[in-house]
């Protein structure tokens, strides 16, 4: 097994991204692949490492850029000023997932017809928004995500299946809006999954995380548990 990586710039009108695209080339022929959406800071080396992970198990990973090029976050007053304009934005923050599913449907390496999605925190947002708005994939997948909805769906049936990994104690998603989600995809006709982590906070999945009173906090049980069950998501996914 050898991985290699490429950058691969693309555009949003005049906003230049960039996305990381890693694949497995002891593999032949196109192959599955999954988008990767990125947390709050925007595309950084946690997100690639994902992107490489799933190349791993035989995917094609594409770590996707919300923000734009070299635009990171550094602390989190920065974080929230790079995030709100999407998250306030819908529409606009669709557009780019659109746009990077397009851009991933275009590399020689992927599977055009076997596609997902999947984001961590903002970017489980991110890919929930895709599925909402009618976005041309399989399946996909939050991470400790963002779960509300975005206003200019409603009505709209979804038809890409949904997993949701969740901390029960997250504090910033507290369980009534799991609840609200069920409903939501429930009246949308969606095929949905949830699993909820007891005593998990948020930002479960990044060994970095180590802030109890912000509400983000580790835990190697709900990583290893969570990437398992998008394993198992994912090889029911592109069975079908």
């Amino acid at each position: 097994m050898t991985i290699q990586t490429r950058l691969i710039e693309y555009q949003h009108n005049d906003l230049t991204l960039e996305g990381f695209l890693a694949w497995d080339d002891s593999q032949s022929g196109p192959r599955p692949a999954v988008a990767v959406a990125h947390a709050w800071a925007g595309r950084s080396d946690f997100e690639c490492e994902r992107a490489t992970r799933l190349a791993e198990l035989g995917y094609v990973g594409f770590a996707l850029d919300m923000y734009g090029k070299d635009v990171r976050g550094t602390n989190n007053e920065e974080n929230t000023a790079l995030m709100m304009p999407l998250a306030q934005n819908r529409p606009l923050l669709q557009e780019r997932m659109h746009l990077a599913i397009d851009t991933l449907k275009q590399q020689p390496e992927v599977d055009a017809s076997n596609l997902a999605a999947m984001g961590y925190c903002f970017g489980g947002l991110c890919a929930l928004d895709l599925a909402r708005s009618g976005g041309d994939v399989k399946g996909v997948i939050s991470f400790h995500g963002q779960l509300t909805p975005p206003g200019n769906t409603e009505g709209q049936p979804i038809n890409a299946k949904i997993l949701c990994l969740h901390g029960y104690a997250d504090p910033m998603v507290p369980p009534e809006k799991i609840l609200e989600l069920g409903k939501e995809l429930t009246d949308a006709g969606a095929d949905w999954q949830l699993h909820a982590y007891g005593n998990t906070l948020h930002a479960f999945t990044n060994p970095a995380a180590n802030d109890p009173g912000f509400g983000t906090v580790y835990s190697e049980a709900a990583d290893r548990r969570s990437w398992q069950s998008m394993h198992n998501f994912l090889a029911e996914l592109f069975s079908a």
